[in-house]
Parts: structure tokens; sequence; C-alpha cells
């Protein structure tokens, strides 16, 4: 028995069913933008292994960074317990988000920093004395994760978690914004989160969004201003704001963090995929002083939550040399050459039958099709042209590693059309 007849027998993947799922390809190794499969063919990675692996693979100097670390120890408790990596990863990420957010909580993966920012928001409503907040708003087309409080505020009908709306908490919905990036935010544009502000604020602990560009609930951009508006609103009636910037950090959108684009700070702010550039899973939730020091001196006097492992060193490690291996690079101009480079190699799609929008912000290009992709036999398709990019639902989209070069870059998008290009021609 080979190894996908073994993963066929035993192995659940995401999203998918025993015995019955998607297509599984083998990777035996990974370099560079170039994942190796284990019978040779080699794939240039249009995904980031799911966005976090932005300086691609078997980088040396993550390597070296990981390998020095092994070496000193590779785990040990947080609880009692502090170490060099994780003290100089948490100045970093103070020093490198907006200024008001001064504390950091690590956990493992993205999901548990949404659940430690909500648990945040109510037990900071709680020790202020005022318990009713519990509930949370958000918009519409949204993801947080899949964990039941992130499930919780995730868009519940388009959301991939409506199988479990009723074990979930209530919470808060508006409509997606429906002004675009680089457009203005009108008073109607707003006017539903502002109502159900004003109607609800004493019920509710925060807003959570993701800023600007809303990931897996449908890859849409939305416009700054909206964002900036939220923040107002916030303000104005006693609300915090979590902003879960897990996709869209550290350069994602061609701004360090995607509320740069509209110039704001939240109350707590989420983060993990690339941080480690996709060497280890590590999340961190950060937040003001505000916020953990009425935690810290409320009932119990500390904040009620601590994974394993937490503040991995391995992880923490990483993620040092992650942020350093971008911020000593021209990732600016980097962001700006792939986004001009998706945008020329995408923008021949919008004329196809089978597309209904062709879209781009900073390193994220993105197809929406008029109909769901068939997930059987797409990724084959993919895989013949040697590139690897997986769809869902009606959206093709790329997130590559920072490091691509432009003629591996204009490979992948060439894939792309010549897909969209089989896709229209069987719709005819």
């Amino acid at each position: 028995m080979d190894i996908l007849d073994m993963d066929r027998a035993h192995v659940w993947h995401p999203y998918s069913s025993m015995g019955k799922g998607q297509p599984v390809f083998a990777v035996g190794s990974a370099k560079g933008v170039r994942l190796k499969l284990t019978d040779g063919r080699e794939l240039i990675d249009g995904m980031s292994s799911w966005w976090c692996a932005i300086h691609g693979y078997n980088h040396p100097v993550m390597n070296s960074a990981v390998t020095a670390q092994l070496d000193k120890m590779s785990h040990v408790m947080f609880g009692g317990l502090t170490h060099q990596p994780a003290v100089m990863l948490a100045e970093k990420l103070v020093a490198l988000t907006p200024q008001p957010l001064q504390t950091v909580f690590f956990s493992d993966s993205g999901s548990v920093a949404v659940e430690v920012a909500m648990k945040m928001a109510i037990q900071y409503w709680h020790d202020k004395g005022m318990a009713s907040k519990q509930h949370f708003l958000t918009v519409r087309s949204g993801y947080h994760g899949d964990t039941l409080g992130a499930m919780s505020v995730c868009d519940p009908v388009t959301g991939m978690h409506k199988l479990f709306s009723d074990i979930l908490t209530s919470q808060y919905f508006v409509d997606a914004p429906s002004c675009r990036f680089g457009e203005a935010c009108t008073e109607r544009d707003i006017a539903k989160m502002k109502a159900c502000l004003e109607q609800n604020h004493m019920k509710i602990a925060a807003v959570i969004m993701e800023p600007v560009v809303q990931g897996a609930g449908g890859m849409r951009f939305y416009s700054a201003d909206y964002l900036k508006q939220v923040r107002h609103l916030c303000s104005q009636y006693g609300v915090l704001l979590i902003l879960d910037e897990i996709a869209t950090g550290f350069g994602r959108t061609g701004r360090l963090f995607a509320c740069e684009h509209a110039d704001i700070s939240p109350d707590i702010m989420c983060v993990g995929k690339a941080l480690t550039g996709g060497y280890m899973t590590l999340a961190a939730t950060l937040t003001t002083l505000e916020v953990s020091s009425v935690i810290s001196s409320g009932e119990p006097g500390l904040f009620m939550h601590g994974p394993t492992f937490m503040a991995n060193p391995l992880a923490c490690s990483a993620a040092l040399a992650s942020i350093d291996l971008l911020l000593s690079s021209p990732w600016h101009q980097t962001i700006q050459q792939i986004e001009k480079n998706l945008a020329d190699g995408l923008g021949d799609c919008r004329n196809k039958a089978a597309v209904a929008d062709v879209r781009v912000l900073g390193a994220i290009g993105v197809v929406e099709l008029e109909q769901a992709v068939d997930m059987q036999t797409v990724p084959y398709r993919f895989v013949e042209q040697g590139v690897w990019v997986r769809p869902f639902g009606r959206l093709i989209y790329l997130m590559p590693p920072y490091i691509i070069g432009q003629a591996d870059l204009q490979t992948l998008t060439e894939a792309v059309k010549n897909v969209v290009n089989g896709l229209t021609q069987s719709s005819v």
C-alpha cells in the first residue's frame, strides 16, 4: 500500500470526507516556491500554504533560526516560566502594531486567537460591571475560524458552519459592506451597522471584523472608509473593536497590517498564519493596557485561558526570523510588483462568460466565477500545468509567496486563465 492509499484509508483532510474526498497529491519536499511531489512532478505554489509561507519553503535563514532554537529547547510550559524568544517576539509585535496595543497573549492557531479575543472582550465588560455585554456584532460574508466561538461570528447562512447553528451563541449580523476597496463609505453604506449598535450596544461586547479583506467567507475587498467609520461608531457606543488580521497581517494587502489602510487602531487584534512564515503554528492576540489592566484587576483577577503550547520557543524563534526577514526586504515594493503582475495576468478573465468578477489587492488575486468549481476535476487541471492552486466555492484565487519571480507568477496566472477558458467553453 503506497502513501496515497494509506492516506485514503485513514487520513481526514480539511473540508473533505473519508473515502470520497477531493483529489490529494503527496508532497515529498519543498524549496523556494516549488512543491516537489513524490512522483517527481514540481508545482509552483500559488497558495503560500493557505497564506502563511510568505518566504517560500526551506529558506536558509528560517531553517537556521529553528535549528538554533532546537539545540536549546523545543518547548517549555509558559505557566510560571518565560523565555527569550517569547519576550522578544512580544516586544516586536507591540512595536509593529498600532500604538495602543501593548500586551500580547500567545496561542497556537488563528481560531484560538479569535476565541481568546472574544473571551477578553466579555471578561473586560464583566469586570467593568457591565456583564450584559456578552454578544458580538459582525458583518456577513466573514470567516474567523472553525472553533465554536469563532464559528458563531462567521456568516451564518453562506458560511461553512450552518450545520452547527443550533449550538452556537446567537450573534448580531449586518450586511457585508457593499462599498468596494478604494471607494468612499456613504451614510447608507454604514446605516445598518450604526442602527444595530445604537439599538443593542448594551448587549454587545465587541464588533469583530476582518479589516478590508474578507477571506474564506468570499475573498471580498471592502472600503477602508467603512472600517474607519466602524471604529468611530465603536468608540461612540462604548463597544470594543476586534480586528482579525490572521490572513491579512504581515504585508499581504500592501500594508504591514490591513487596518493601516483605514489609519485606525483596534482594541484587540489577532495575528497568525504568516507570523512564523509558515514554519510553525503560532498566533497572538494583542490588546490595550486598558483592556489588560481591567481584566487583571477584576474578578478573578486573571485571564481565564492557557494553551499547552502557548509561546512555544520553536514557533517564537521562527516568528522572529520571519518578521526580520520581511522587514529587511523591500517588501512594500515587492507586494506592489506582485499586485501589478496579478492585475495584468488575470485581467483577461473579466471578459469570460464563466466569470462574475476579477479583483486584486496587494499579493491577492481573485477570479470569482458564476458557478462553483468542480473540486473533483479542477485541481487536476492545475497540477497538469505545473502549479498548485486550490479553489473553493466559486473562487479561484492566488496568494503566492512574496519571493515568487515574475516568470513563475506569469505561469500561475496563465494556468488560471487556461482553467477559466476551459470552464467557459464547457458552459457554452
